[in-house]
């Protein structure tokens, strides 16, 4: 069956059912070796970056799959590289639904998910049980009932967990649906934060001889001088890289669309020019000191081209891929691949 004939009829499920049973169906593909079905052998462009060997430079972005259920079946569809999470130390339900919102004229999510998850401990199982050696990534946050001021405890309560795990470990600051989460992104409690975190995450590659990159995930609704203000602290404190971006806040690209007055965070499509925008900037401050992920609005392999043109080093996918399937992984990676080689 061809990918939009099987998505058109996913389509026809409420939004969180049709996302468990897409990903529930990849990983019975992968099990039963039938991922050749809907998805071409992985393109093999190597990249090195923060001291790994990524086999091409198109990876999932996190929120896709959370609790690491799927690893292996996502894996099989051609990504260089998967991310799971964001994972909080304890499980939590997330926000009431309805909490997913697809704008399929408009090719677009919003979610205000809120973080569900079954919590560290399960998903350090999952991957155990997965047995993956590829390039994974551990996205880490708080949860939503951890007041503020202990919001440092759950960061590193999570990273001293998933820390021998990981390829590497991503700290979102920049989801909009926890609340106050994304004030972390700024002034003394970024400092407070990356500084706590940075001291642990010393101690954890002592003790386990082995350095596990530390990258932050910011948001695009930051201007010129805020996107400033982070990059220079993510470059005093060393941090090995930065995920441009999170979802946005912003309805100007969808006003009047159905769905569009819902709260949450928007993805596909309509965030392209403003991920874009916020990646340049980004860019511009850390001159190439760091490892760059450009992430938003990724829906064609052009897309995907444009921000390593913009001066991402790495992508990742997440709404691109439940509209177009298996066939974006593939272009971008082979898109991405002509813009290295002919950067001009």
């Amino acid at each position: 069956m061809k990918f939009n004939a099987l998505r058109d009829l996913l389509f026809l499920l409420p939004t969180e059912t049709s996302h468990h049973l897409s990903l529930q169906s990849v990983s019975w593909l992968e099990q039963m070796n039938l991922s050749p079905l809907i998805a071409k052998p992985r393109v093999e462009d190597p990249v090195e970056l923060m001291g790994i060997h990524f086999p091409n430079r198109v990876g999932l972005a996190a929120g896709l799959d959370k609790d690491a259920a799927h690893i292996r079946g996502l894996a099989a569809l051609g990504f260089g590289f998967i991310e799971v999470g964001t994972v909080t130390p304890l499980a939590q339900p997330g926000n009431a639904k309805p909490r997913l919102f697809r704008l399929a004229p408009e090719k677009a999510i919003i979610n205000r998910m809120g973080f569900n998850n079954d919590g560290v401990a399960a998903l350090i199982r999952r991957v155990n049980r997965a047995k993956f050696d590829g390039v994974l990534g551990i996205n880490i946050g708080k949860n939503k009932l951890t007041p503020m001021e202990n919001t440092l405890d759950d960061y590193v309560a999570c990273l001293q967990k998933v820390y021998r795990h990981a390829t590497y470990v991503t700290i979102n600051i920049s989801s909009p649906n926890t609340k106050d989460l994304r004030s972390l992104q700024h002034g003394d409690e970024l400092s407070a934060l990356l500084e706590g975190i940075k001291t642990s995450h010393q101690q954890l590659a002592e003790q386990h001889g082995r350095h596990v990159p530390l990258v932050v995930k910011i948001a695009p609704d930051m201007d010129a001088d805020e996107i400033r203000s982070v990059c220079q602290q993510l470059l005093a404190f060393e941090i090995d890289g930065v995920i441009v971006s999170n979802t946005t806040v912003s309805r100007q690209e969808i006003e009047g669309a159905r769905y569009s007055e819902e709260t949450g965070g928007l993805s596909g499509a309509p965030l392209l020019a403003k991920s874009n925008l916020a990646l340049q900037a980004v860019v511009g401050e850390v001159k190439g000191k760091i490892a760059v992920i450009g992430v938003g609005g990724i829906m064609t392999g052009a897309d995907a081209a444009e921000k390593i043109r913009l001066g991402a080093d790495l992508v990742q996918i997440y709404t691109g891929f439940i509209y177009e399937g298996p066939p974006l992984i593939e272009s971008a990676a082979l898109a991405i691949s002509r813009q290295v080689a002919s950067p001009n």
